[in-house]
């Protein structure tokens, strides 16, 4: 059984082979470093721009609670004269 086994050819890794591959695996990473440089901006503009949504949010909902409150007490003082 061992007789009809393929033997499998051993590559020879030498160090020019080695240096090769070291800087392709280096440009690679320099390229995910790049993509997610990009990513951390897009994440800052979409924190800023929900700031501003919810500060949008916030004063519109202080607002219709003021009018609500200020339309009820109109509403009660009318009554009252």
């Amino acid at each position: 059984m061992v007789a009809s086994m393929a033997v499998m050819a051993r590559e020879a890794w030498t160090d020019e082979r080695l240096d090769d591959l070291r800087d392709d695996m280096n440009r690679r990473f320099d390229g995910v470093d790049r993509r997610f440089e990009e990513v951390k901006g897009e994440i800052a503009e979409l924190r800023a721009e929900m700031n501003s949504m919810q500060r949008t949010m916030v004063i519109g909902f202080v607002s219709l609670f003021a009018s609500i409150v200020v339309s009820v007490l109109g509403a009660t003082l009318v009554t009252q004269l």
